[in-house]
């Protein structure tokens, strides 16, 4: 439940994040009729995303096709977390110079630029969460994820919300850092587990090995268990580092002093 939530919560978070921004803008740069793009372009998303998950729930009953899940998965994640964890502050901006070279043109060419611009986006959020629940099935029971996937959605709107209303106070930056950490260590469980799947189908040089040696770190192992342990403890620690030692020093400009008070002390 634990690896639904947080990849819902973060996935989510960008997707809500991407919206807000995007219909945020159209309406303070006077564009209110491309709002209808961003509502098209979220929609066929969804559906797109939706075919997509049945299409990997149907390859994950396969013990070839979850191994290259599993690797798929692991490589999507590590990438695009990497690209989170840099451009986190700039998420803002960036959707911004997106829409305005697309809001900057005329007529159709405008909307249907709004309209791809958020297909994509959204589509690329929801193929990855789709993915992710794909390879989760083939290890947790599917009511633990749809609880942690509700779970996760509800907590990233909520913090979408409060970013939309508050959002000089919620620090986007720590939250990517610390959701990274989990992800990566989520991305070694995949790719023990991809490995595992494709060695025992013999598509891997040395695949007797290589089954041999990752039947030992599955997720009932001391090797399992570590990660597990460490999906929690990693984050938690860098969440703590970062509040302890890292946190910008408030301060607090000094008045003025007064002439009359400056002649005083001369007397």
């Amino acid at each position: 439940m634990l690896q639904a939530f947080v990849i819902t919560l973060r996935e989510g978070l960008e997707a809500f994040l991407i919206i807000a921004i995007s219909l945020a803008y159209l309406r303070k740069s006077g564009r209110r009729e491309l709002i209808s793009a961003v509502h098209w372009g979220i929609g066929l998303s969804v559906l797109l995303s939706i075919g997509a998950a049945y299409l990997f729930q149907q390859a994950s009953n396969q013990a070839l096709w979850e191994g290259v899940l599993a690797i798929a998965a692991a490589v999507s994640v590590a990438t695009l977390t990497v690209h989170m964890w840099r451009t986190a502050k700039k998420i803002k901006s960036e959707i911004e110079g997106h829409l305005r070279t697309s809001a900057e043109k005329t007529g159709n060419a405008a909307w249907m630029g709004v309209f791809l611009f958020t297909l994509l986006m959204i589509s690329r959020e929801g193929m990855e969460t789709a993915l992710l629940m794909g390879t989760l099935l083939t290890q947790v029971q599917a009511m633990t994820i749809v609880g942690g996937a509700i779970a996760g959605t509800l907590a990233s709107a909520a913090i979408a919300m409060l970013w939309s209303r508050y959002g000089h106070r919620v620090n986007l930056s720590l939250f990517f850092q610390v959701t990274a950490i989990f992800l990566f260590v989520f991305v070694i469980q995949l790719v023990v587990r991809g490995v595992h799947e494709m060695s025992e189908q013999a598509m891997l040089p040395y695949s007797a090995y290589l089954h041999d040696m990752t039947e030992s770190w599955g997720p009932d192992s001391t090797f399992g268990h570590l990660l597990t342990y460490l999906l929690v403890l990693l984050p938690l620690a860098w969440l703590t580092l970062k509040s302890a030692f890292f946190t910008r020093p408030i301060t607090v400009p000094r008045m003025p002093e007064s002439r009359e008070a400056g002649s005083t002390s001369k007397s």
